[in-house]
């Protein structure tokens, strides 16, 4: 509890950039001297890989950041820091090694404006796919127990709570601001919706997560209800649908596992639908009002007059055809790393990075794009079906995350990679006594 109060005061401190800046040093300086003093002897490069990965975006909106790439680099350091001085010595999949290397072929093919920084363009697309490798390299069959992985999701909701306290302090009252028929700035704190709601719809499920197992935030089961409702709000009224969809998809598998993995299935289907139907409801009667039907219209596909849109991605789908089209022009080796941005600049004059790793992927890297998709997808999949129901409901909803937000988020932010990662983890339930109930 008191670390959750330290988080909610946090968030006011953080609307100062200059404190942002510092505090997120602090974590990093910190992070690194925990986990070489420690030798990660209790898996401590994860627990603060798993703060920087919901901090990326608290730091990015309040201005926190050195550089825009800091949080995605310092997870980089602290997994491999744990890999290198641990004691035990970890399996390394050799399949991830090769997905590495099948990713560095597409530099040798970049192909952009000669007043273009190369590196720029290389970073700026790579680096989540690599810190993607490694977290799947750290993670890769490890044994996390019950206890440390609800330790990590809580730890992981803690930087989610300073940006609650930072979006309310930091927005204008709901009833001052505007929303139409898309993504709303204002009531994402002016930084953008789709990675907010993205941090936000992650908190939802964590919390979630928390009180079906009954591990209390602030003490008090009203005011984790409380902050789970808030949390749900926040995300809804950002009118970003990326974010929130990806995270209801999410908690319905952790739920529809849950409830296999129970004895007493039908009661615990029972209690659960009635629970999950009745809040849905509720929350959405009440956000639908305070932003004057545009909820239900921005989910609808509707513009602010109510007309149906022709379009429901924003514009995704448009850069998807245009990828796709890349990919069955270059088949092979594709039109290389950052290609995809300038392609569309040249072609159309439209000036817009993608929004979805998977095409990216097929543009830039071509058949070698194709069997990465094949690697990351195959690999997890055959992992998860072979765990018990308890431990699927944990890592489908973990690659489930990751599969959703690379289709409307790429790769921006760490988020992605690291939660990719988890899905290949095994759960040992032996030491917990909150598992006693399942069959």
């Amino acid at each position: 509890m008191v670390l959750a109060l330290f988080h909610l005061g946090l968030g006011i401190l953080l609307l100062s950039g200059f404190i942002s800046k510092v505090y997120s040093l602090i974590i990093v300086a910190i992070a690194i001297r925990n986990i070489v003093k420690s030798e990660n002897s209790e898996n401590q490069a994860i627990l603060w890989s798993a703060y920087m990965v919901s901090a990326e975006v608290l730091f990015r909106m309040s201005g926190g950041m050195l550089f825009y790439e800091l949080p995605k680099y310092s997870i980089l350091l602290f997994l491999a820091i744990g890999l290198y001085i641990e004691r035990k010595r970890h399996h390394v999949s050799v399949s991830y090694l090769v997905y590495i290397l099948l990713l560095l072929i597409g530099i040798a093919f970049v192909d952009i404006p000669y007043d273009e920084s190369i590196r720029k363009a290389v970073a700026f697309n790579l680096s989540g796919p690599v810190l993607l490798g490694l977290c799947a390299i750290y993670f890769y069959k490890r044994e996390i127990s019950f206890d440390t992985l609800l330790d990590m999701l809580f730890v992981m909701l803690l930087p989610i709570i300073s940006m609650l306290s930072l979006l309310y302090f930091k927005t204008p009252d709901v009833r001052q601001i505007s929303f139409g028929g898309g993504a709303n700035f204002a009531a994402s704190g002016g930084y953008g919706p789709n990675q907010v709601s993205t941090i936000l719809g992650l908190g939802m499920f964590i919390l979630a997560v928390l009180l079906f197992f009954k591990k209390r935030v602030f003490s008090i089961l009203a005011i984790d209800v409380l902050l789970f409702m808030y949390l749900s709000y926040r995300g809804l009224i950002t009118l970003s649908r990326g974010g929130m969809l990806t995270a209801i998809i999410a908690l319905t598998a952790f739920i529809f596992y849950f409830i296999m993995a129970r004895k007493d299935k039908v009661k615990q289907l029972v209690k659960y639908a009635g629970l999950v139907t009745l809040f849905s409801m509720a929350l959405v009667v009440y956000t639908a009002d305070a932003t004057g039907g545009m909820l239900v219209n921005r989910y609808t596909n509707k513009n602010a007059a109510g007309t149906t849109k022709k379009d429901i991605s924003t514009g995704r789908i448009d850069l998807f055809k245009s990828e796709l089209d890349n990919f069955y022009e270059n088949p092979f080796f594709g039109i290389g790393v950052g290609g995809s941005k300038y392609d569309r600049m040249e072609e159309e004059g439209v000036v817009a990075a993608s929004h979805n790793e998977v095409s990216r992927l097929l543009s830039e890297h071509g058949m070698i794009g194709l069997i990465i998709l094949i690697i990351l997808i195959a690999i997890p999949a055959s992992h998860i079906l072979s765990q018990p129901y308890l431990a699927r409901a944990f890592l489908s909803a973990f690659l489930l995350f990751w599969f959703l937000t690379i289709n409307h988020s790429a790769m921006r932010i760490a988020f992605p990679a690291f939660i990719y990662g988890l899905s290949l983890i095994h759960i040992n339930f032996n030491s917990s006594e909150e598992t006693d109930n399942v069959g």
